[in-house]
């Protein structure tokens, strides 16, 4: 049970969702979008989940899922994220990130992806269909769902461990949801102040977070490995 807790908090870091979270806590009533996007959100993973649970119990595939989520799979991802975290560390990106912009500058700049300009319309029925649109399984979603799988658990049981591994994937939606409903007038100010040092200090957040994720996988990884 302690893998499968693990594995939905490493689910919960979804560049994807970080992203979608991000561009609606900048538009106007951002807890009415989120609430859309998060129901969408739980609609397409919930279901996904109870489909995959019950097809895995009792048959190969678990096999197959175990041996592709491999250990080595989270060394090599850790290792590549730690070194993401020592070329920003080593200001080794300066080169190209300037080739990029200047890239960028020739082409012409590119708008917004789609979901993202369909979040800044700022309809809760929008964005509960981006929510379902995008919440697909990941890696670390459908180790879980293994592991839950493995333990033979009844129907009921099985129900409660998807939602619970679901409840946990979407904290990044959950926690400012929650902030809003308790502190409506501080929450607001306190999210600009966040994205204000956030802003200040991008590069030591990437590099810590890049390195200490990383680092975590490649131990996890070998952990596994022995």
């Amino acid at each position: 049970m302690g893998q499968i807790v693990a594995l939905s908090f490493l689910a919960a870091v979804n560049p994807t969702l970080v992203a979608a979270t991000t561009v609606m806590l900048l538009l106007p009533h951002p807890s009415r979008l989120m609430l859309g996007y998060y129901f969408g959100a739980m609609l397409t993973s919930i279901s996904l989940g109870l489909v995959i649970v019950f097809s895995l119990q009792g048959t190969g595939t678990a096999t197959t899922t175990q041996r592709t989520l491999s250990p080595l799979a989270d060394v090599v991802i850790g290792l590549i994220l730690v070194t993401l975290s020592f070329v920003l560390a080593t200001r080794r990106d300066h080169g190209l990130s300037e080739r990029r912009a200047r890239r960028k500058e020739a082409k012409g700049e590119k708008g917004p992806p789609r979901w993202q300009q369909a979040l800044s319309k700022g309809s809760a029925r929008t964005t509960f269909v981006v929510g379902a649109l995008l919440t697909l399984p990941g890696a670390s979603y459908l180790a879980g769902l293994h592991r839950i799988s493995e333990l033979n658990y009844s129907t009921f049981e099985s129900i409660v461990a998807v939602v619970g591994f679901n409840l946990v994937m979407l904290l990044l939606l959950e926690g400012p949801l929650l902030a809003f409903a308790v502190a409506p007038t501080w929450t607001p100010q306190a999210i600009d102040r966040a994205k204000a040092w956030v802003g200040r200090n991008v590069r030591k957040v990437a590099i810590y977070g890049l390195g200490g994720i990383g680092a975590a996988l490649v131990l996890k990884g070998v952990i596994g490995l022995l």
